[in-house]
């Protein structure tokens, strides 16, 4: 383990799943040297919620940060007035140096039931505030990569993570050439996952981070232990099994993922600095 600890870039605190025993996830994050989580938003209605969860939960997760943004999955659910709900968050949370970004936001043409020109209202919508504000960007890119690349090279984004990342490696290198670092987690613990595991092994050190999206993308041995959701106490067993795969160490691989995390969210990084001074 890095001396600085493990960072789990995307992890849902807020859902349901956790939500009933956040306090003993919490502490089993923190027995575990967990020391920084990226929570993510969904909904324009759970801003507020996101922020709070972060500032309550601070002392024993240091680098427990958030992003506002709503999730191409929740479009049905959304209005168009929830951009300007949206809006009115950001610019609440701008003074509070947790808060670090956009996200959760994209794009998901493997959902069946998902307008795709909806999704894209959202998702554009949500690109011109990243771009007015300078914020990075947390993205969903289901089966959507050349799409978002598209609309990522039509604005001036300050990169950001492309989340549990699952494309070419051609479409690898197109995100890295824009700024964003690539999120890894439970998926490439399967060994049938053969090309999120090439991508690991194969893509420069400095384009991983890695991530739990707990409670979801569980490890390959999570139900066999009888577990029934992932959580961010698993993360740096997860993360010793990606440094495996690349041949590495666990105390490297944990202090190269903690580097890539604080360059790819520069607002995370100021957190993490203050609190160490």
């Amino acid at each position: 383990m890095s001396d600085l600890g493990w960072v789990d870039t995307h992890c849902h605190l807020d859902a349901p799943e956790l939500a009933g025993n956040l306090s003993r996830v919490i502490e089993a994050a923190t027995q575990k040297g967990v020391k920084a989580i990226l929570l993510p938003t969904v909904k324009a209605s759970d801003c507020a919620h996101v922020r709070a969860l972060a500032s309550h939960y601070a002392e024993q997760i240091p680098g427990l940060v958030y992003t506002l943004g709503i999730h191409p999955l929740y479009i049905n659910q959304a209005q168009e007035s929830d951009i300007a709900i949206l809006k009115q968050q950001l610019e609440q949370s701008l003074p509070d140096p947790r808060f670090v970004g956009i996200g959760e936001i994209g794009l998901d043409y493997f959902v069946e039931g998902l307008d795709p020109h909806r999704q894209e209202w959202f998702f554009h919508a949500q690109l011109d505030l990243a771009e007015e504000y300078q914020l990075p960007v947390v993205l969903h890119v289901r089966r959507s990569q050349d799409a978002i690349l598209k609309a990522l090279r039509r604005k001036n984004i300050s990169g950001g993570i492309a989340h549990a990342f699952n494309g070419s490696f051609q479409q690898a290198e197109q995100f890295i050439g824009l700024g964003f670092k690539l999120g890894f987690g439970g998926a490439a613990t399967y060994e049938r996952a053969l090309q999120i595991r090439r991508l690991l092994k194969e893509l420069p050190l400095n384009s991983i981070v890695t991530e739990t999206d707990a409670p979801d993308i569980p490890p390959a041995w999570l139900r066999e232990e009888g577990f029934a959701f992932n959580e961010p106490a698993f993360l740096p067993r997860i993360a010793n099994e990606l440094a495996d795969i690349r041949g590495m160490g666990g105390n490297e691989f944990a202090a190269a993922v903690w580097r890539n995390a604080m360059q790819a969210i520069p607002r995370w990084s100021l957190l993490m600095t203050d609190n160490q001074a």
